[in-house]
């Protein structure tokens, strides 16, 4: 295994916030916790980068995401940068490119910064913050509870 996974790995299990950790040979997918539909974090290999991605096959779940992010008006870039300051990084954060992929994922990513692979914890902030920031929005997090 790719060793800033088992780095990233073994915070992710001691952090608890996700539900199930696969580990692969190329990613990391770990699921989302009290999230009603299937939907994961993954922290992935993809050629020479690492990219960070929020993927989920409901429809319904992606678009209560996008109606959040157009309801509070902030870009998810800002939402993933402000998660990333809690944890103690700094900088700016690559677009996150949203799409449907050819598996038919709905699809939220983008490659962490060049300047902080060389570190697996500051790896391991960009997971994280992408589970915070997305448990926040729409159904992820279990719904509206207000």
């Amino acid at each position: 295994m790719n060793p800033i996974f088992q780095t990233v790995l073994s915070e992710a299990n001691a952090r608890g916030v996700f539900s199930r950790i696969e580990s692969m040979p190329d990613r990391l997918r770990c699921h989302a916790k009290d999230c009603p539909e299937p939907a994961w974090y993954e922290l992935a290999s993809v050629g020479n980068q690492l990219i960070v991605r929020f993927a989920t096959p409901d429809r319904w779940l992606s678009e209560s995401i996008e109606s959040d992010l157009m309801h509070f008006g902030d870009p998810l870039e800002e939402l993933v940068e402000e998660e990333l300051a809690e944890l103690g990084w700094r900088g700016k954060v690559p677009t996150i490119r949203h799409f449907r992929d050819d598996d038919k994922l709905y699809t939220f990513e983008n490659p962490v910064p060049a300047e902080s692979v060389a570190s697996p914890e500051l790896v391991a902030k960009f997971l994280f913050a992408y589970e915070a920031a997305f448990r926040a929005l729409g159904d992820v997090g279990g719904g509206d509870e207000e």
